[in-house]
């Protein structure tokens, strides 16, 4: 079986340069927050849930001051996934299945609204975001949510068919995940934060915030072999790439 992906821009968030990239070069970059609904004959699936509306309204209580002080979130009531759902005429409370890349706010910040869904992550990374002290990045009320949180370790094949495969990606965080979605017009993977641009992938431009350098790079170099293999590769926060994605109501 195939599937069909539909990509959202769910806001935007202007951060500094040094995150993107190593070196601490100055300046700023306004970056798409992208969410995935991938519609499979067994079910629905959405990969990342973009942020919580907090984050725009209530910067400093919902972020904290340390993130606050260097984020400017960009969302509107129109923006978040639950509206976004609206124009492919899907119901956020119909989705099966939330695959979550990681736990980073800008991630998982609409879980909730997905309220029926099994919620997919890897286990190195929910046991770092439930038990680490560090939580940079981190809103523990976007994924202690009370859903049903399925562990996972590695590949885990979603439907049992080949078509909508998580593997790790580790590097970024501890436990980074990324999908891999065979449609009709070929395999698409959707990196994440794993691969921030196109020229992280295209120049090995390492980004300037990383968990694990060499898990990073090993992430990299899979996504360069799947690239050969002919998979289309979707970069996690390019602004200059994500304008020429399809965008829903079209699929990729």
């Amino acid at each position: 079986m195939t599937a069909k992906i539909f990509a959202f821009e769910c806001g935007q968030l202007t951060m500094p340069l040094a995150i993107f990239f190593e070196g601490k070069p100055e300046g700023v970059m306004r970056a798409p927050i992208p969410s995935f609904l991938i519609e499979h004959p067994k079910g629905r699936v959405l990969f990342d849930t973009g942020l919580n509306p907090l984050s725009d309204s209530e910067p400093v209580s919902y972020l904290g001051e340390r993130l606050a002080k260097v984020t400017q979130v960009h969302l509107s009531e129109h923006e978040t996934i639950d509206r976004r759902l609206e124009s492919v005429d899907v119901d956020i409370e119909s989705i099966n299945f939330v695959v979550n890349s990681h736990l980073h706010f800008d991630h998982c910040g609409c879980n909730c609204r997905a309220c029926n869904a099994q919620v997919i992550v890897q286990q190195p990374e929910w046991e770092w975001a439930t038990q680490s002290e560090e939580q940079g990045g981190y809103i523990r009320d976007d994924y202690e949510t009370g859903q049903d949180i399925k562990k996972i370790n590695g590949e885990h094949d979603i439907f049992g068919d080949g078509s909508v495969v998580c593997f790790a990606t580790y590097g970024h965080t501890p436990g980074h995940q990324s999908l891999r979605v065979r449609t009709d017009k070929g395999e698409y993977v959707l990196t994440g934060d794993a691969c921030y641009l196109k020229k992280t992938l295209d120049e090995m431009a390492l980004p300037g915030v990383m968990h694990d350098r060499e898990q990073t790079i090993k992430s990299l170099e899979i996504f360069r072999q799947l690239q050969a293999n002919g998979a289309t590769i979707i970069y996690g926060h390019d602004p200059d790439f994500w304008p020429s994605l399809n965008k829903a109501p079209v699929a990729l």
